[in-house]
């Protein structure tokens, strides 16, 4: 009897461990998760056009996804406005990148790293960050 309970024992563990490994997803993409939320450590820079010229090596920016699931808001440390309800769009595996991304206005997350070369009425945001 004893040795029943342990073969059958035994059975339900292995069970449990296939059943786990099998549930696990590969097709798990991190952009269509909150993966690239966190902070980003890095150079950040913040010029308005007139009196106001903010930059440093030790900056930060924290990343949210809201709640469309395709907008980002960046929270710039050192006094630097945050930029809100920037659009993405899947770029690849792994990558998202601005909607409308031109020369002159580029922001790209992935994994471990964040690019921002942002300008709006005349005001300059770049990051060079990673976590």
């Amino acid at each position: 009897m004893k040795k029943a309970i342990k073969i059958l024992g035994l059975f339900a563990l292995v069970l449990f461990t296939v059943t786990s490994f099998l549930s696990c997803s590969n097709d798990d993409d991190p952009t269509d998760n909150d993966f690239f939320a966190g902070t980003y450590k890095g150079s950040i820079s913040y010029n308005d056009g007139g009196s106001t010229n903010i930059s440093t090596d030790a900056g930060s920016v924290f990343v949210t996804k809201i709640a469309s699931g395709t907008k980002y808001n960046f929270a710039f440390s050192n006094s630097i406005p945050d930029l809100n309800g920037i659009q993405f769009e899947k770029q690849g595996d792994h990558t998202l990148v601005m909607v409308g991304s031109t020369g002159t206005s580029y922001i790209k997350i992935d994994n471990n790293v964040l690019k921002i070369l942002y300008m709006k009425d005349g005001k300059t945001w770049t990051a060079n960050c990673t976590r």
